[in-house]
């Protein structure tokens, strides 16, 4: 029961479609007209509006429906299928891809990190500023 509900947030898999399009939350708010916490608001939310839908998805140029049926599991299948029969795919035998999936992994992983640790230091900032209050 949680894997559907995970597999149905409309929120992951904008945030997930925006970065396999190398786009950052603040880009998307601009083109939105919104705030960055807002984008993560959205991104953050189980189920979007269909109007707010509408934008988000011309934004980042697919189709609402696209945002609803997204999933990784069909990407990589698509990337793999693309792959093995790349010989028979005619003018699209040229196509490369132009970015290493490793190389986002492994970016995220460092954002990850940086935000951890400015979490920590504004944690441990509060801790002194409360024990300097007490003194």
């Amino acid at each position: 029961m949680e894997t559907k509900t995970r597999n149905n947030h409309i929120g992951r898999k904008i945030s997930r479609i925006r970065e396999l399009r190398g786009m950052k939350q603040e880009t998307l708010a601009e083109q939105l007209g919104i705030s960055q916490q807002a984008v993560s608001n959205i991104e953050n939310s189980e189920k979007v509006e269909d109007s707010k839908l509408g934008e988000i998805a011309k934004a980042l140029g697919v189709t609402k429906e696209g945002i609803e049926n997204f999933s990784e599991e069909s990407i990589f299948h698509n990337i793999n299928n693309f792959h093995d029969n790349s010989v028979n795919n005619g003018p699209l035998n040229n196509f490369h891809c132009t970015f290493n999936p490793l190389d986002k992994l492994v970016e995220a992983y460092e954002e990850n990190k940086k935000l951890y640790e400015r979490l920590l230091q504004a944690e441990k900032d509060k801790v002194a500023y409360l024990e300097k209050l007490i003194k």
